[in-house]
């Protein structure tokens, strides 16, 4: 695996936003070093999965600015922020949101094609991520076809065969029972720290957190604490 190129920092400085009459955000600040991982845990509605997508450009704050490196991603077009996200960032969500009708190369594979990378090409680096990750067997079936823990494999190496520079992780074990979770968050730690690839995780499991290097609580929407934890596995 090779070293993430051109690394940055992402950094999200008095995010505000709201829902009606609901407060999602109320002046959330928060500086991720480049190749770092952050777990951002708190109550429902406190703001973590909001948090989230500002960081990630999915939601535009409605105050406050999101960088990442020289990027100022709160201040984009919608059409600047979708190519940012498809270019330089990956995603592993709860339920792995991989395409029905694809295998499971050919769902590794797309990010590459949607990028201009062509099919034979894109492919090959598709099969190489999933022999690296331990489910190359399993390359030609499709979703259906695989258990829970390889499916969220394959999106593990959806998420990072485009070499992005983060990685977001939406409850990435919410559909796992706690062996294939375990596996599944020291697959995507280990893989995103070899490869210098900043991670970011939201969950409401302490467990999944312990994976990480840092911890970042909301509460209220708003920042309850920050820390760096004892020990990164």
């Amino acid at each position: 695996m090779t070293q993430q190129a051109s690394a940055a920092d992402l950094a999200a400085s008095s995010l505000t936003v709201t829902y009606g009459q609901v407060r999602a955000l109320a002046g959330a600040s928060v500086d991720i070093p480049s190749g770092q991982s952050v777990a951002i845990m708190g109550p429902s509605g406190s703001g973590k999965t909001t948090l989230l997508h500002c960081l990630a450009g999915i939601r535009v704050p409605d105050s406050g600015e999101v960088r990442l490196g020289g990027n100022l991603v709160s201040a984009m077009s919608d059409a600047a922020r979708s190519r940012l996200r498809r270019q330089m960032l990956g995603f592993v969500f709860q339920d792995g949101q991989l395409i029905p009708e694809l295998s499971a190369r050919e769902n590794v594979a797309l990010p590459l094609m949607l990028n201009g990378t062509g099919r034979h090409q894109a492919l090959r680096s598709a099969d190489g991520w999933l022999d690296r990750l331990g489910i190359g067997h399993a390359a030609r079936r499709r979703p259906g076809e695989m258990s829970g823990g390889q499916a969220q494999r394959v999106a593990v190496a959806r998420a990072l065969v485009h070499n992005p520079q983060v990685v977001f992780a939406d409850e990435p074990t919410g559909a796992l029972d706690q062996a294939t979770g375990h596996e599944v968050m020291q697959l995507l730690t280990t893989t995103t720290r070899m490869t210098g690839t900043t991670l970011v995780v939201v969950t409401h499991d302490t467990n999944v957190a312990g994976w990480c290097e840092r911890l970042v609580e909301l509460r209220d929407a708003m920042i309850h604490s920050d820390r760096t934890l004892a020990e990164t596995r």
